[in-house]
């Protein structure tokens, strides 16, 4: 993937994507959360466990064919769906329960000292990603939250990446143009778009390493353009 040249006179604030970039499930899976088969059985304990592989499976469909980021519930009713499982308000509410994030989710360890370095520098910080509405509660409970003076969130805003409202709702709120804010996001396909809207642009594939200089293996990178 190509990009324009960065020229770090120019660049004042980084817009961040959040999953695969500041944050990861501690168990490897983003939906649904670690703890819904648990949570499923003990409402439910006649489910067989043997068919949550499936229902979590019809999960990922629907939220693929999502032109955005769906309400919680209208998720779990699916899942719930496919386990033939009866989508209670009870059981609703407790598979959207608040758990302390720090249980289900960490940041990756280069993620906290860069974001510390870049605030010291003076960059601005922004995130713009995929998520539910809880995501800067989220963050709070990571203890990254400080760092971010505004969320384009998709279920927020009612779009996806790469719609160009999510990239110009971050950089909007900083007051910056386009050509004034890094965009990083582990997808290439949404560094691209960014880039297509004026925006600088790097991929970050902390398993891949390349010499391409339009890739990042470390988040710590970014400290070699503010």
């Amino acid at each position: 993937m190509t990009t324009r040249p960065v020229p770090r006179e120019e660049l004042r604030a980084v817009l961040l994507d959040s999953g695969g970039v500041l944050m990861r499930p501690i168990g490897g899976r983003w939906n649904p959360r670690a703890d819904f088969e648990r949570t499923v059985l003990a409402h439910l304990p006649a489910v067989p466990p043997e068919r949550f592989a499936a229902a979590i499976a019809a999960g990922d469909r629907y939220l693929d064919a999502s032109p955005t980021t769906p309400a919680t519930d209208d998720y779990h009713r699916l899942l719930l769906h496919a386990l033939g499982a009866d989508p209670t308000p009870e059981l609703l509410a407790d598979l959207r329960r608040e758990v302390p994030p720090a249980t289900i989710l960490e940041t990756y360890p280069d993620v906290v000292d860069t974001l510390e370095e870049l605030a010291r520098r003076g960059v601005r910080m922004a995130v713009v990603s995929d998520a539910w509405p809880n995501l800067p509660d989220l963050h709070a409970g990571l203890g990254i939250h400080r760092f971010f003076e505004a969320y384009a969130i998709s279920a927020v805003l009612g779009c996806n990446k790469p719609d160009p409202r999510m990239y110009h709702h971050a950089s909007n709120a900083l007051q910056l143009a386009p050509a004034h804010c890094l965009f990083v996001d582990d997808d290439p396909s949404l560094v691209a778009a960014a880039t297509r809207l004026g925006y600088a642009g790097r991929t970050l594939q902390r398993d891949a390493p390349t010499a391409d200089p339009s890739v990042l293996t470390s988040l710590t990178g970014l400290l070699d353009l503010f």
